[in-house]
């Protein structure tokens, strides 16, 4: 009895023991991974700025329904909200943001905010229409009631081109200013081109490595690895130079005759492609290849032995056992290219710009937090649904093992 108190107390302190050896680790990823990705998903429902901005107009909104006329409380709660506001680049900051939802609302707030009377009028509601007749449209008042709560569904449907209605529910936007699923669309179209294409130039390149004696293996592995030590923006900016009009791939080919003028190899999809591809080659190369070294010769060989072509080996016998390898080839290059930002937005042209391009954008231009947080929710699981979808084809546990 007393053995097996001592065994099962040597088990749990060693259970304890490794516990403790792996918190370290835990509160590493708890805190620069969980917590930002927990408060950037907090941001994407956050509204805080336009909250505190315009409190008694939303509360002078909540029961007003667009079939009637806006009550002139409302009209007299926004003008008391706009006079409020001490610093004037919070009225920019708040119209910029309104002007998401409804295109003109930055100018027709601006301009209102700049006219107020230091003395109440007769009637806000004929001062409001006397500034501007778009305050008669029952749009604008609508995007203030529902844009204006302190939690807002809003960010999260405009990643999805949608939004709230006059009448609270939720409609598509117009044809005109569906940007976003197009956008996403395109960003997963790319990185399926690009591991695409990594996989074809990668595969041969990995294969001829495993036959190569080792000095020559270590030399080719030099080469695979020395994209990594390079700078992103100078590999970029490389391709630039070698594919413009006058550079060496168009006069190579106008050397030899094959062309006649200077092909387009820059600033569009091709572009994007070729530099991506460059950049991300060895994430594919690097897992084919270890696990092609783990690919017995012999088989190959005992295979055409028993009568198999060349091919028929290849497809029947090696093949096969690289598949993890190109599975996790294709997961990794296919979820790096997803977040790219600087090389598309050098060597690609409008049509070419990925979702990270808009999330840039909307932070560092039109500072709005909540759509930047909002398409990074997007793009995160939408990537998520995607790898669960993939999980039932490939192995992933598989792969991680």
């Amino acid at each position: 009895m007393n053995i097996g108190k001592s065994v099962r107390l040597a088990q749990t302190m060693r259970t304890l023991r490794n516990v403790l050896l792996c918190v370290p680790l835990l509160l590493f990823l708890v805190m620069v991974f969980v917590f930002p990705l927990a408060a950037f998903t907090y941001r994407a429902i956050d509204n805080r700025v336009l909250y505190e901005t315009f409190p008694q107009t939303h509360t002078e909104l909540v029961s007003w329904q667009a079939e009637h006329d806006v009550p002139e409380a409302a009209f007299a709660a926004l003008a008391a909200d706009l006079k409020a506001i001490e610093a004037p680049e919070r009225v920019a900051v708040a119209a910029r943001n309104l002007n998401n939802f409804a295109e003109g609302f930055r100018s027709l707030l601006m301009k209102t905010a700049n006219r107020l009377p230091e003395a109440p009028p007769p009637s806000w509601r004929d001062f409001f229409f006397a500034v501007d007749k778009r305050w008669q449209s029952a749009n604008y008042w609508g995007v203030l009631k529902h844009q204006t709560s302190r939690f807002t569904p809003s960010f999260l449907l405009a990643a999805l081109d949608l939004k709230i209605g006059d009448s609270g529910g939720i409609v598509r936007v117009d044809p005109d200013r569906r940007l976003y699923v197009p956008l996403l669309l395109r960003t997963f179209e790319i990185s399926l081109w690009v591991a695409a294409i990594c996989l074809v130039l990668g595969y041969p390149t990995a294969y001829v490595m495993t036959r190569l004696p080792p000095l020559a293996a270590g030399l080719a592995m030099v080469c695979v690895l020395l994209p990594f030590w390079t700078s992103l923006l100078v590999r970029t900016t490389a391709w630039i130079i070698v594919l413009q009009g006058n550079g060496p791939v168009n006069g190579l080919l106008m050397f030899l005759g094959i062309i006649g003028a200077p092909l387009e190899l820059i600033f569009n999809r091709f572009g994007t492609l070729v530099a991506m591809s460059h950049v991300l080659l060895p994430y594919m190369i690097l897992p084919l290849y270890s696990v092609m070294r783990l690919v017995p010769d012999n088989q190959v060989r005992a295979a055409q032995s028993l009568g198999a072509n060349a091919r028929t080996a290849f497809l029947r016998v090696y093949l096969p056992q690289t598949a993890s390898g190109i599975a996790a080839g294709l997961l990794l290059v296919f979820v790096l290219a997803l977040g790219y930002y600087i090389t598309p937005a050098l060597v690609g042209g409008p049509r070419d710009q990925m979702i990270s391009y808009m999330i840039t954008y909307q932070v560092n231009e039109v500072v709005n937090w909540g759509m930047a947080s909002a398409l990074g929710v997007l793009l995160l699981v939408s990537t998520l649904l995607l790898l669960l979808v993939l999980s039932r084809f490939i192995r992933l546990k598989q792969i991680v093992g």
